[in-house]
């Protein structure tokens, strides 16, 4: 294992690295996309990585629901992720591994063979240590354990998320997968909590305006309990809200530029909720929760 202390004094150590590791193109921008705006806005390096090419994904945009983009779904996601990334302003990879889909009916089908959530954890965590190994970031993000929502790939790519920050640092672990190089941080991210959804609605109604959350809130499950109880570190980024959006957008094949996400104004999410939520999962270095920014305790070790 490469010690930490050893990581600072390469030829890098001065620019500060973030690696997001998601699933399918467009989660990249429905999960932490303004917070990635954020760090590329202060000049940092951030890479987004995407484990599947979301294949099986559906066309949930109307307006996009047409024969000719269902025939070549997979290189219009290709094209909708490299637009997304452009607006980001980060750099991007491909995994390479193919879409599992989303098992539906009662019993639940089998994933289907050759697919990402069925791959040898092995020969995917290889794939992805070699991608650290390339970038050397010094934070990685991923999903939970639940994979934020209980799709396949996001747990999978939680599980691959996981092996690959152990392994990365070990010279004796994928040796032809490039030099060994140990992430320093570890966070999942965190979507909508219930909090925030009861945030949004309360300041929509006091303005006198639809609230799309009235549904979601009265079928909330009270045994269930709100991911902000998990939550270690809130990320002010609200000024970039807008390129996350745009961001979002680019994937048109999955995003109705109608539909609730964009319900709530943006001075009023500014207002109202101006951050974006993780949980710090692993560090090997020392920060004191709560956190304010991914880069606590790392900031401090790297020299100008």
């Amino acid at each position: 294992m490469v010690r930490a202390d050893e990581l600072m004094t390469s030829d890098r150590a001065s620019n500060l690295r973030l690696m997001a590791v998601h699933a399918h193109p467009d989660d990249e921008s429905s999960k932490g996309a303004a917070t990635m705006a954020k760090y590329v806005a202060e000049g940092h390096e951030v890479m987004v990585v995407t484990c599947t090419g979301g294949e099986a994904g559906s066309i949930l945009n109307p307006a996009m629901d047409r024969p000719e983009v269902l025939a070549n779904m997979a290189d219009i996601r290709r094209d909708e992720m490299a637009r997304a990334a452009k607006i980001l302003g980060v750099q991007h990879r491909w995994l390479g591994f193919v879409d599992s889909g989303l098992p539906e009916g009662d019993p639940l089908p089998p994933v289907p063979e050759g697919s990402f959530a069925v791959v040898p954890l092995e020969e995917s965590t290889e794939a992805l240590v070699q991608v650290v190994r390339e970038f050397r970031p010094h934070v990685l993000i991923t999903y939970d354990e639940n994979g934020g929502y209980p799709h396949p790939d996001h747990i999978r790519t939680h599980e691959v998320s996981m092996a690959a920050f152990d392994a990365a640092g070990d010279p004796n672990r994928f040796p032809g997968a490039g030099d060994p190089w140990q992430p320093l941080k570890l966070y999942y991210v965190h979507g909508f909590s219930k909090a925030r959804m009861i945030a949004f609605d309360t300041a929509l109604k006091k303005l006198g305006l639809e609230s799309p959350y009235d549904e979601w809130l009265k079928s909330w499950d009270p045994e269930r309990p709100d991911i902000m109880e998990r939550v270690t570190t809130r990320i002010e980024c609200g000024e970039y809200f807008e390129v996350r959006d745009e961001a979002l957008k680019a994937h048109a094949t999955q995003i109705d530029p109608t539909s609730r996400w964009f319900v709530v104004p943006l001075e009023i999410q500014r207002e109202t909720w101006p951050t974006e939520e993780y949980e710090l999962n692993r560090s090997l270095v020392d920060s004191t929760l709560p956190e304010d920014d991914l880069f606590a305790g790392i900031k401090e070790k790297v020299s100008p």
